[in-house]
């Protein structure tokens, strides 16, 4: 039997289909015809990491600090409690008079004999790490187009350049149990004499009360109970610069996939601030120790990015994608403690908004 709904189905569908078609040729040539594309985006930064490197310094080095002091000649005191150096005379004889100590406490705990420490840390972390990701940041760029290859489902390939920005910002360290590490010197003087009450400080040129060379005795106990506390920040502005090709895929008359890579190269402007505190066990005195600084770096690598663009209309869509951007490891020293920032596996998460023109 023949219907007659039947008869007009067939050319209505029909035209349905040449209109459809009709239509996304028509959202294909429009596009195609804006040669030039500006997007504005945010951008997550992830996989970022930093750390200060060379965490307590001369605190944990067994090269003696003597508390940074110095004697009157500006000799460096080779104990926290006290110095013994080489007179004048290269102390002729077993014997020096450049010497000096802090304590009563520290004559006669063996007869005849002055005692000298030395602290040093054991078991401090030699970095502080830190994983504040992500970063936020925003990115303008640019694209043109170069040509349509129509034989491939109308790709077009271009140029692509971008600016973008993003602020770093971390701390790091923290409270650690330290392990005093004592050197206990004790040097002899001769029977039948008294030295000098202390504080004394003997001097290069002399003359002065002489005590033996070298030291009798030399012990090494590990002491518990010290801390160490480690305060740490990092903050920078990342301006960046992207250049190379781009390769754009419709995959419909309103969604297409972007491809592009190339050139990335990095400006650098941080500052970096820590401060170090040792307090040993017991309650005793702390030595603190801080510093900092600026610097600013030229960072050069390159980057990979894969985006999908959605067409609102003849002009306006919406972007998203990510992308994988290498520029390489900073390092530098800030006032005695190395921060090393490593830009070398970021990932960026974009989500924007373009305009073609």
């Amino acid at each position: 039997m023949n219907h007659p709904h039947q008869r007009w189905t067939v050319p209505v569908a029909g035209m349905l289909l040449f209109g459809t078609a009709v239509s996304a040729e028509q959202g294909l040539l429009t596009y195609q015809d804006s040669t030039n594309r500006l997007t504005l985006s945010l951008r997550f930064g992830l996989n970022i990491s930093g750390k200060f490197k060379g965490v307590g310094g001369p605190l944990s080095s067994p090269v003696p600090s003597g508390n940074a002091r110095h004697t009157s000649r500006g000799d460096a005191y080779n104990y926290d409690d006290g110095y013994v150096l080489t007179d004048i005379s290269g102390n002729a004889g077993g014997q020096t008079w450049y010497w000096g100590h802090d304590s009563a406490s520290q004559v006669n705990a063996v007869p005849n004999s002055i005692a000298f420490n030395r602290d040093t840390t054991v078991g401090l972390p030699s970095e502080s790490a830190n994983h504040d990701s992500p970063y936020v940041g925003g990115e303008l760029a640019y694209n043109r187009e170069i040509g349509v290859k129509e034989n491939w489902h109308h790709l077009r390939y271009g140029l692509e350049a971008a600016l973008n920005f993003m602020p770093i910002q971390f701390n790091s360290g923290g409270l650690y149990n330290a392990m005093i590490s004592r050197v206990t010197d004790t040097y002899g003087y001769t029977p039948g004499t008294t030295p000098p009450s202390a504080p004394y400080q003997g001097s290069y040129d002399g003359p002065g009360f002489v005590i033996n060379v070298p030291p009798m005795s030399s012990v090494t106990a590990l002491v518990p109970g010290g801390t160490f506390l480690a305060q740490q920040h990092f903050e920078a502005n990342l301006w960046g610069f992207r250049l190379g090709p781009y390769l754009e895929y419709p995959l419909s008359d309103k969604l297409s996939l972007h491809l592009s890579g190339g050139l990335a190269v990095g400006l650098l402007a941080g500052d970096a601030t820590w401060k170090e505190t040792l307090t040993l066990p017991g309650g005793g005195s702390s030595t603190t120790m801080s510093g900092g600084g600026s610097d600013t770096a030229l960072l050069f690598g390159y980057y990979v990015g894969l985006n999908a663009a959605y067409q609102i209309n003849d002009r306006w869509s919406v972007e998203a994608g990510i992308q994988f951007q290498d520029l390489g490891t900073y390092d530098h020293n800030f006032g005695g403690r190395s921060l090393e920032l490593d830009l070398s596996k970021s990932l960026f998460i974009q989500a924007g908004i373009s305009y073609s023109f």
